[in-house]
C-alpha cells in the first residue's frame, strides 16, 4: 500500500474522531465569558409599580442570589417555573429579569404561575441580557454577595442541577 493511500483514511479518522467527541457533548455545557467577572451594571424598571427599581446594586449586599431570566412567551419557562417556586420555599432568594416582554404579559405570566422573585426587572429591549451574554430564556445566574457572576445555567432548570449545582453554590457563598 502506498503511502498516499493512507492519506484519505486519516482523513476520515480524525473526522469520525471528532464527530464522536462531539456526540458525548451537552448542549447545555456552554462556557459562559461571564464566570468570574461583575455582573454588568443595569437599571432596570420593576415589573410592579410598588418595588424599587432593579439595578446592580442589589447584588452587592452580602449574600449570594439567583438571577432567573423568563418571559411569558417562553414555554420552557412554564415547565421550570414549579421549581423557582419549590426554591423560594427552601429560602433561596430569587431575582427575576423579564426578558423582551410588556409588563402587562409579566405580570399576567406570574399571577397564573405564582411569583418566586424577591424583585423583578423589566428588560423590554433585551440589553441586559445581551450584556449578561443570555443566550435565550429561561438562563438561572448565581451572583456572588460582592456582585461576580458564579454559575450560568442555560436552558430550564431541573431538580438535578438544583441539587448539583444551586444549592452547593449557594451554601458555600450564602
Amino acid at each position: 500500500m502506498k503511502p498516499l493511500h493512507l492519506i484519505p483514511l486519516t482523513i476520515f479518522l480524525i473526522i469520525v474522531f471528532t464527530l464522536g467527541v462531539g456526540l458525548t457533548l451537552s448542549p447545555n455545557d456552554i462556557p459562559s465569558a461571564r464566570i468570574g467577572k461583575p455582573l454588568p451594571e443595569f437599571d432596570l424598571v420593576p415589573l410592579y409599580s410598588n418595588e424599587e427599581r432593579f439595578n446592580t446594586s442589589t447584588f452587592k449586599s452580602g449574600k449570594a442570589k439567583l438571577i432567573n431570566i423568563f418571559a411569558s412567551w417562553c414555554i420552557p419557562c412554564r415547565v421550570e417555573h414549579p421549581i423557582l417556586m419549590a426554591l423560594k420555599e427552601r429560602g433561596v432568594l430569587i431575582y427575576g429579569l423579564n426578558y423582551k416582554d410588556t409588563q402587562n404579559e409579566g405580570r399576567a405570566f406570574l399571577e397564573e404561575l405564582g411569583n418566586p422573585f424577591e424583585e423583578i426587572g423589566v428588560d423590554g429591549d433585551g440589553r441586559v441580557g445581551i450584556d449578561l451574554g443570555l443566550s435565550g430564556v429561561p438562563e438561572t445566574f448565581i451572583i456572588s454577595g460582592d456582585g461576580i457572576v458564579l454559575f450560568q445555567h442555560i436552558g430550564p432548570l431541573t431538580r438535578d442541577v438544583v441539587e448539583e449545582y444551586i444549592l452547593p453554590l449557594l451554601g458555600k457563598v450564602g
